[in-house]
């Protein structure tokens, strides 16, 4: 029974379908159906210690770590918990994704809704590509605390362009790691159809960064708007008054009438 249920399982990394190098593409796929999708670009910023140079006081360096592309993945879809693990660099690094779909009470009734409820990144600072002469090097784990990200009403996909940082807590005397996460589209569960994405829901900044940009527009079309009216009105009122009889203001002149 296991090794069917491995057999009915798909993980595919489509990175490279992605026309920005930093930007990676996740996708679970399970009795030949999409279940989970990821796209998004990601990069650890990790404190460590080092040697001073007279070998005695310590000093923190910081390491920059991508999310590398070609990364090993695998994932695991339910109804209401899924998780996506991604591996590279001979598996020295490990981010692994937990969401869990959930349901609320509110005053339109009972809603369910999505979200990223745990990040755990494992990290060896014995790797040399982006730690240099660690301080006791070897394998750490920086995960979340009681986390609600990525909040997205069910059925729909999460998008955020903007930046957006989580900090993370590391076993390496409480360090804190930083998750840099951009470009990101995800939906974890109720993707009704393969390899597309549902409805977006979008983040707060991009809405406002949204409205931002529509803002000038709107307000410069109900400026024109009012300076066409104003000219219309007064075109109308223009009119009117020509075709009216002008009483003479000079009183001498009544005589001619009647």
């Amino acid at each position: 029974a296991v090794a069917r249920l491995a057999a009915e399982q798909e993980v595919e990394n489509l990175s490279g379908l992605s026309p920005n190098p930093e930007k990676d593409i996740f996708v679970v796929r399970e009795n030949r159906t999409t279940c989970l999708m990821a796209e998004f670009a990601a990069k650890f910023i990790v404190p460590y210690d080092v040697w001073a140079s007279n070998y005695v006081d310590l000093l923190t360096e910081q390491a920059d770590i991508p999310l590398a592309r070609g990364a090993e993945m695998k994932g695991k879809c339910g109804t209401n918990e899924s998780e996506l693990e991604i591996s590279w660099l001979e598996q020295a690094y490990t981010l692994k994704l937990s969401f869990l779909k959930e349901g609320h009470n509110t005053s339109r009734g009972p809603e369910a809704f999505w979200r990223l409820s745990r990040i755990q990144f494992t990290y060896d600072t014995s790797e040399r590509t982006y730690f240099k002469d660690a301080v006791s090097p070897g394998k750490h784990t920086a995960s979340s605390h009681r986390l609600s990200a990525l909040v997205t009403p069910a059925g729909k996909s999460y998008e955020c362009q903007a930046q957006q940082t989580i900090s993370l807590i590391s076993s390496d005397h409480q360090k804190s790691v930083q998750l840099l996460l951009s470009e990101v589209r995800i939906q974890p569960f109720d993707i009704t159809a393969d390899f597309v994405f549902g409805e977006e829901h979008k983040c707060p900044v991009d809405q406002r960064e949204q409205l931002e940009e529509t803002l000038p527009l709107i307000l410069g079309l109900i400026l024109g708007l009012v300076i066409v009216i104003t000219l219309c009105v007064y075109h109308i009122h223009h009119k009117l008054t020509a075709n009216q009889v002008q009483i003479p203001r000079d009183r001498s002149q009544y005589k001619h009438m009647g």
